[in-house]
């Protein structure tokens, strides 16, 4: 009924289809699509709460909580970045698929090496680029929708990528609870900011409020919402929570959601109508990455002295590591959604 969707082969927009049906697969997918912006956002502000009851009922230098869910958060948000491969390559070319599993294998572990060697040049370089992959990936995840509906204003993407990238990522870095933080974490890395942790907190937040308020100007109030409740968790939650919760509830999950449209097994379930498998297909795939990057986060926090034994840190560190290649993939989704 459908024709056969294969992104290796993307047309101007990675996602667009013919829909014979008069819509009713688009109306799938946005039904699908707030389904996801709804669990983010309520994620978001239980993490929240739950960071300001136990913060008081614990304290904030209490980690035994905060590493329950972040690891947690981060255990949901590791699958979303393991089926590049499927939504890059035809699978009609295995050599090339295993060529390619095997330069991205290649840059992560370069990537690990660097962030173990090199842990404050390479702790600024994976925040920025986490932060750029993060929002423009936000913004892509809203173009989708606003693709699939009506929108009553164009969103001002420049300036809701830079807000809602570098929120989650710049403010629980700096802000007061951070130096606790990666002092359990890493040491090393406590001074990355270079004594300018003062300035950048008032950067990233007056980022924040500008994106608020063009988002308002525009009436994207929904979008001014998001940027709202990413500001609120990064300045209110403990850095650890804020980080991860955002990473595996909010970014993971409306990147899982785009790559429900180039699955062909999603797409099968979109014209069934069944929602709920049309997401676990995307998910599900993913699962031998996670436990994959905690076996290799528990093997080098064991490794030897040249290591630190912080299974927390090396889990990190591997994340960290797998969005390089992870960005360099799904740049070109990315763009083709924003096109």
């Amino acid at each position: 009924m459908y024709p056969n969707f294969c992104t290796s082969n993307l047309p101007t927009s990675a996602f667009d289809k013919v829909d014979v049906n008069g819509g009713e697969m688009k109306e799938n997918e946005l039904r699908l699509f707030h389904w996801v912006r709804n669990f983010s956002t309520l994620a978001v502000l239980a993490a929240t709460l739950l960071s300001l009851i136990f913060s008081n009922l614990l304290g904030s230098s209490s980690m035994g909580w905060q590493i329950t869910v972040a690891v947690t958060a981060l255990a949901i948000g590791i699958p979303h970045g393991a089926l590049d491969h499927l939504v890059t390559l035809p699978r009609s070319k295995p050599a090339t698929m295993v060529l390619f599993i095997c330069i991205y294998v290649a840059i992560a572990a370069i990537s690990v090496i660097a962030i173990l060697r090199f842990n404050t040049a390479g702790f600024i370089v994976v925040v920025v680029m986490s932060a750029t992959h993060f929002g423009i990936g936000d913004a892509a995840f809203l173009s989708e929708i606003d693709r699939r509906s009506v929108p009553g204003k164009k969103l001002p993407r420049f300036a809701y990528a830079v807000a809602s990238g570098f929120i989650p990522v710049l403010i629980p870095l700096v802000n007061s609870g951070s130096s606790d933080a990666l002092k359990k974490v890493n040491p090393a890395i406590i001074d990355w900011h270079g004594g300018f942790d003062g300035q950048l907190l008032i950067g990233a937040v007056a980022v924040g409020i500008t994106s608020l308020f063009a988002l308002i100007i525009k009436g994207r109030k929904r979008e001014a919402i998001d940027i709202a409740l990413l500001l609120t968790l990064s300045l209110v939650a403990p850095p650890l929570i804020a980080f991860a919760v955002y990473f595996g509830c909010w970014h993971a999950m409306r990147h899982t959601a785009r790559l429900t449209l180039a699955l062909k097994s999603s797409q099968s379930s979109y014209q069934a109508g069944m929602l709920g498998k049309a997401f676990t297909s995307a998910v599900l795939p993913g699962l031998p990455a996670l436990v994959g990057t905690f076996a290799i986060a528990a093997i080098l926090a064991v490794a030897g002295q040249e290591f630190n034994n912080d299974f927390f840190w090396m889990a990190l560190v591997v994340v960290w590591a797998l969005t390089v290649p992870h960005m360099m993939v799904t740049a070109r989704l990315d763009r083709a959604a924003l096109t």
